[in-house]
């Protein structure tokens, strides 16, 4: 199917309501919800994640589900059962029945969890039909996709939060409030990325991810039925937001300051045919597949207010996992591998680094102090849930999410500016603004009380 023609079909989806969104918003801002309605695209293995999340709540109504995977429908089906929930409504009749779905007069919002081509037209249509929309990373492929979202929410006034659920762990979030709190006085550096084994992911066995196979496409299991593809495809950082995401709050990106421009590294590609003629043999078909991504991608972003940020990419390889972070300023360093920090005048041993717990238990943030036993069920070491709370809170409240549409439009615009970098032999690439001037006067909304 011809994804433009979706993008299409989604605005006239929600041409009768074009108009309306940003002024019933408005409406009812003063009028929180008891309830949010909430329908899900996408009940994967991810989106059953948030799924889970809806059903431990009592102010969440499940009404809908759209996949096209059967199984994936009776899972969730048996999820919501055991739940004790009435059985939602299901759209699974083809790639387009999430248009169908976005129509209906019994959803507040629309969460999205599906393989990230459909991110955008998925999340236009839920905008345009009047409903907040939760999407999952990264938000947009292309740097047009990442404007229609911006112009979409401008034109309709129906919120977007992009679904980073990194910007919430316990670590971050407590040296984000020793940013804010000046102890590592003024910012100049941070370091980040994604550095994760995914050669299981992206090649497998067809029936899990813990098997040693070598397939994708429609014989791969999971993310490797879709994933793959894009390492075949591109070369650049092509997931930056786990990492970008977080720094991006310490450094008051869109809001007081801004990205200006990158440039991209990209090495040789190696670990993903290695990891074929490994497990598969030299003489099995996908030894033949050329793969584009480079092993190691490193992408230097310069930002107005002088920091650097470097983030980088690394699924292909045999490693352990890391985000990197790293928090530098003129009074000190944070650095999460060795969990080590050094504040000046502070440390007790002058040069020397000392253990980071203390520090993060100082300065532990209010949401973490005050939702601790509500996320220890949740995946990802908690952060699900604050993630996703995080959504529902704003939908209650009718106010914005957040974590916003242009959060969602520069953090994701940085995989095609990668690849464009990589392309022109890493040279620099400009970054726009997504908020047209707005990140001047606007301000922080992101962990600044325990609310959300």
């Amino acid at each position: 199917m011809d994804r433009r023609n979706f993008i299409q079909q989604a605005a006239l989806a929600g041409s009768a309501t074009g108009l309306l969104p940003s002024v019933l918003l408005k409406q009812e801002a003063a009028k929180p919800k008891d309830k949010v309605r909430i329908g899900f695209i996408g009940v994967g293995l991810r989106g059953r994640n948030h799924l889970q999340q809806a059903l431990y709540r009592a102010d969440v109504e499940v009404n809908a589900i759209c996949d096209i995977d059967s199984a994936s429908i009776n899972f969730a089906k048996d999820l919501i059962s055991k739940a004790g929930r009435k059985e939602p409504a299901v759209y699974s009749k083809g790639d387009e029945d999430f248009l169908n779905m976005v129509k209906r007069d019994d959803l507040d919002a629309i969460l999205i969890a599906t393989p990230w081509q459909w991110h955008v037209p998925m999340t236009i249509a839920a905008m345009n039909a009047g409903k907040y929309a939760a999407v999952e990373v990264s938000a947009t492929v292309t740097l047009q996709e990442s404007w229609d979202l911006v112009d979409t929410y401008e034109k309709t006034g129906s919120h977007c939060m992009i679904l980073e659920n990194v910007c919430y762990r316990r670590d971050v979030m407590a040296i984000l409030k020793m940013i804010r709190e000046g102890m590592f006085g003024e910012m100049t550096y941070a370091h980040c990325g994604y550095q994760h084994d995914l050669r299981g992911i992206k090649l497998n066995n067809g029936k899990s991810n813990e098997g040693f196979g070598v397939e994708f496409g429609e014989k791969g299991y999971s993310e490797a039925k879709w994933r793959t593809q894009h390492s075949i495809d591109r070369n650049g950082d092509i997931y930056p937001t786990h990492g970008l995401g977080p720094v991006a709050h310490w450094l008051n990106i869109n809001r007081g300051n801004k990205f200006n421009y990158l440039t991209s590294t990209s090495t040789k590609s190696r670990g993903l045919h290695k990891y074929i003629v490994d497990h598969g043999g030299e003489k099995h078909p996908n030894a033949k597949v050329n793969f584009k991504l480079g092993d190691v991608v490193t992408t230097v972003i310069q930002c107005h207010n002088g920091e650097n940020i470097v983030l980088v990419h690394d699924t292909n390889s045999p490693r352990h996992y890391s985000l990197g972070f790293r928090a530098q300023g003129t009074e000190g360093i944070w650095m999460n591998d060795g969990h080590s920090i050094y504040l000046e005048d502070v440390s007790p041993k002058r040069h020397e680094a000392e253990p980071d717990a203390p520090y993060l238990k100082k300065y532990d943030h209010p949401l973490w102090k005050k939702y601790e036993k509500e996320a220890e069920n949740a995946g990802h070491g908690g952060i699900d849930y604050f993630v996703f709370r995080g959504f529902i809170e704003a939908v209650k409240r009718q106010v914005a999410p957040p974590i916003d549409v242009y959060d969602a439009a520069v953090w994701s615009a940085i995989s095609p500016l990668s690849e464009l970098s990589v392309a022109r032999g890493s040279s620099p690439v400009e970054i726009p603004d997504f908020t047209r001037g707005k990140w001047r006067t606007n301000k922080p909304i992101f962990g600044l009380t325990d609310e959300f």
